[in-house]
């Protein structure tokens, strides 16, 4: 069989010295390499398959220009998007089964652009000197390992030839790894689930899965909505049980988990079957209660764990949000399904529970009713989100939508 191959992206000029380090460790524990120069500043440390000319290239300038201006951030912002360029191809051509790349903030950004354009399931990892702040912009919707370097990418030492080789492992690791057994051409559901409405969300793809289908899920916290909206665009998805539709509230009041404005449009474009819920629309998510904006302080919170503190929506907040839901659903071009539980959207929006408040979940049903448009079904359920019921309700109506 022959040997996977590791793509590897980096500055060949100022870090070649790691770079080789990291490709002689790839190439002992097994696999082939294929490097990509991505520098600018110099001539390579040694000979890469794709040079950094090639890559400027595919970025829509050329490296003589790029040297010339002296401009780093327009080097960084042509190298990485000829770097995405370069990846894409070489992978469509069946060339790399996996690509590392190891960087300070200008690595990571091309490294990771490269990544970015790679479908999800290939192997990408990223060792960044970048790892313990936010690298949501870094990795956006794509299955990036981000690794510490711990150290900077500044030469070979006792610490940081340990964790290269660490690094070299992973990705030899996870190129060879067998693949699962192929669960079969079962169309797939993408679902939306949060804490606070797993009951719902795990006994609806009980059912939808009894029926048939594999279901995907995703957990809505902003990148889990993005991806499944993702996937959508891509044309995997057969139809979508968008229960939990809570990122637009973390987007109307700014919490941390927002997906973007662009949430609950997708699969509407995409006109393919979704039956949508009001899931965890009762809160907004922070992390640790001292990280909760001054604004906010009066408000009623509830402390789902020591990092992540949750705020009730207000009527207001829910007045507007059945708005903004009504307003996405109601240019849907395919059969959509709007399921109201008036027995509370979560699991602490029921009676005896902290954030149970009926008049803000009226709010939220009374601007839906008067916003959605006559392409939306509305089906009404006295019962809570994670009532049995209302979770049969769900997959019945979405598994008859797909059927015609």
């Amino acid at each position: 069989m022959a040997r996977k191959v590791v793509a590897i992206l980096g500055t060949l000029d100022s870090k070649g010295v790691e770079f080789a380090f990291l490709k002689k460790q790839i190439e002992a524990q097994g696999a082939a390499t294929l490097v990509i120069d991505v520098g600018v500043l110099g001539p390579p440390h040694f000979t890469p398959e794709i040079r950094a000319a090639e890559v400027a290239e595919a970025g829509g300038s050329d490296l003589a220009t790029l040297v010339a201006e002296r401009d780093r951030g327009r080097a960084l912002a042509v190298m990485a998007e000829g770097a995405a360029v370069v990846a894409g191809r070489l992978h469509e051509e069946g060339r790399i089964d996996g690509i590392i790349s190891m960087g300070g903030g200008g690595g990571t950004a091309v490294g990771t652009a490269a990544m970015r354009a790679l479908p999800v399931g290939v192997p990408k990892l990223m060792v960044s000197t970048l790892v313990s702040g936010d690298v949501s912009a870094y990795v956006g919707v794509k299955d990036i390992t981000m690794m510490p370097s711990i150290v900077d990418i500044a030469g070979i030492n006792r610490l940081s030839s340990r964790i290269l080789t660490n690094a070299a492992g992973a990705i030899v690791g996870m190129v060879s790894a067998p693949l699962p057994a192929d669960t079969g051409d079962r169309p797939l559901i993408a679902a939306t689930m949060f804490g606070v409405t797993t009951p719902c969300v795990t006994r609806a793809r009980e059912v939808l899965e009894a029926a048939g289908y594999e279901v995907l899920v995703f957990h809505a916290t902003g990148t889990g909505g993005r991806s499944m909206e993702e996937l959508v665009r891509g044309g995997y998805i057969a139809g979508v049980l968008d229960l939990t539709t809570t990122e637009l509230a973390d987007e109307l009041v700014g919490g941390v988990l927002s997906a973007g404005p662009d949430r609950l449009e997708a699969v509407g474009e995409a006109g393919i079957p979704q039956v949508v819920s009001a899931g965890a629309l009762d809160m907004v998510n922070f992390g640790a209660p001292e990280t909760v904006p001054e604004a906010f302080r009066d408000r009623l919170f509830y402390r789902h764990n020591p990092q992540v503190t949750l705020m009730r929506t207000t009527v207001e907040e829910n007045a507007e949000l059945g708005r903004i839901v009504g307003r996405k659903l109601s240019r849907a071009t395919g059969p959509t399904v709007f399921m109201i539980p008036k027995g509370g959207v979560s699991l602490i929006d029921v009676a005896g529970q902290p954030f149970h408040d009926p008049q803000a979940d009226a709010a939220l049903f009374d601007a839906l009713r008067a916003t959605l448009g006559a392409n939306v079904e509305i089906v009404e359920m006295d019962e809570d989100i994670n009532a049995d019921a209302f979770a049969v309700k769900a997959a019945e109506l979405l598994l008859a939508r797909l059927a015609g």
